[in-house]
C-alpha cells in the first residue's frame, strides 16, 4: 500500500517532466530536458543535470500499476534513449558537462546524470555503443577530476557510478579511483556521524550520501562502510523536527531534501534505520 502511494505520487510528476523534454525526433535537440535551452532559448547551453530525468521515465515505464499510462509504452523507451544520447552529444569532448555556467564542467551534474543514464540504460535493456562510449568517457573524467569544494555526496555518487559502470562494462580500470574516492568520503565523516558539505553538516545532502553509500555497501561488504552508515543514520534521526519536517536553512547548504532509499537499504540489517519517520 505504502509503496503504491509513493509510486502514484511519483507518476503524477511524469507529465511535468515530459513538458521539459524535446520530444520531436526531427529536432537537433531531441532528447534535451532543459526547456530553457531548447524551447525558450534564454540560455545558450543546456544544463547537463537536466538529463537525469531519463531515470524517472525509465521507472515509470516499469511501474505496473492500474491507470499508469506510461507502463510499457514503447515511446518511453525511445525518449529515454534519446535523453541519454543528448547527454552524450551535448557534453564536452572530455565527457564533462555544464550546469549553471558555460565551461563550468560541473562534477555534480556530470555524476547525477551519469548515474541516471546508467540505471536507465540497464532498466530499458538498451544496446547502444554510442551510449556506452559516452559512459566510459564521462567516468574517466569523473575518476580524474577533483572539484574545489568538499562535497561528500558528490564523491559518494562518483564512487557509485564507477562501481555500477565497472560492473556493466566488465572492467577494473577505475578500481584505484574508486578506492581513493571512498577513502576520501570516509575521512570526511565527523565523529558525530555527518559527512562534510562545504564547511559543515547538511542533513539533506547527508541523506543522499547515505543512499549512495548504502548501495555501494551492497556491492562491497566493507565493515568500515557499515560502521559509517550506522553512525550516519543515527545522526540523521536527530534532524527530524517535531512536525516531521527535516533539515532547513540552519544547515551548511540550507536544504530540506530527504532521500529515503538509503534508509530502506540500511534497514535490512540495521532496523533502527526504518524507524526514522
Amino acid at each position: 500500500m505504502t509503496r503504491d502511494l509513493f509510486a502514484r505520487q511519483a507518476l503524477n510528476q511524469i507529465p511535468k517532466i515530459l513538458t521539459l523534454l524535446d520530444r520531436n525526433p526531427h529536432s537537433p535537440t531531441y532528447g534535451c530536458f532543459d526547456r530553457n535551452f531548447w524551447h525558450y532559448k534564454i540560455i545558450d547551453f543546456p544544463s547537463g543535470m537536466a538529463q537525469e530525468f531519463v531515470w524517472p521515465l525509465a521507472l515509470a515505464y516499469h511501474t505496473d500499476l492500474p491507470d499508469n499510462p506510461f507502463y510499457q509504452q514503447p515511446v518511453i523507451l525511445d525518449w529515454v534513449e534519446a535523453g541519454i544520447l543528448f547527454a552524450a552529444s551535448s557534453s564536452h569532448p572530455d565527457g564533462s558537462c555544464d550546469d549553471y555556467f558555460p565551461y563550468e564542467r560541473a562534477a555534480g551534474a556530470a555524476a547525477f546524470s551519469l548515474l541516471a543514464s546508467i540505471e536507465s540504460y540497464k532498466a530499458m535493456g538498451l544496446h547502444n555503443p554510442i551510449a556506452l562510449q559516452f559512459f566510459e568517457k564521462r567516468a574517466n573524467w569523473l575518476a580524474h577530476h577533483m572539484e574545489s569544494g568538499q562535497l561528500s555526496n558528490h564523491q559518494a555518487l562518483i564512487v557509485l557510478c564507477l562501481d555500477l559502470l565497472s560492473e556493466l562494462l566488465h572492467t577494473n580500470q577505475w578500481d584505484r579511483a574508486r578506492s581513493q574516492r571512498l577513502e576520501q568520503v570516509l575521512s570526511w565523516q565527523s565523529p558525530e556521524g555527518w559527512f562534510i558539505e562545504y564547511e559543515g553538516c547538511d542533513p539533506g545532502y547527508h541523506t543522499l550520501t547515505i543512499s549512495c553509500l548504502a548501495r555501494i555497501y551492497l556491492l562491497r561488504l566493507d565493515p568500515r562502510l557499515k560502521e559509517a552508515l550506522i553512525k550516519a543514520v543515527e545522526l540523521a534521526a536527530e534532524f527530524i523536527h517535531p512536525d516531521g519536517s527535516y533539515g532547513g536553512e540552519y544547515t551548511s547548504r540550507n536544504t530540506y531534501n530527504f532521500f529515503p532509499h538509503g534508509f530502506e537499504l540500511v534497514g535490512r540489517w540495521f532496523p533502527e534505520a526504518l524507524e526514522i519517520k
